[in-house]
């Protein structure tokens, strides 16, 4: 059961962001400076990979945890 009423969900829904998290731009700062090319939030692929490195046919998804999260997004 949901402790916040659904306008309340929506509202901190809204603030999660989808693109350019801290760790999606850690990991394109690493591909890039050891000379890796690639695509970023590619949306016709399935499942919106967040990097994908078309020469080697491989998608990356970065995952961000609540514990990264603002306190007053957490449930």
């Amino acid at each position: 059961m949901d402790t916040f009423s659904k306008t309340k969900r929506s509202e901190i829904m809204a603030k999660v962001s989808g693109k350019n998290t801290k760790p999606e731009i850690l990991v394109r700062k690493y591909l890039f400076s050891n000379g890796f090319r690639y695509r970023k939030n590619v949306n016709d692929l399935p499942g919106k990979p967040d990097i994908v490195l078309p020469k080697y046919k491989t998608v990356i998804f970065t995952v961000v945890f609540g514990t990264d999260m603002p306190r007053e997004q957490r449930n």
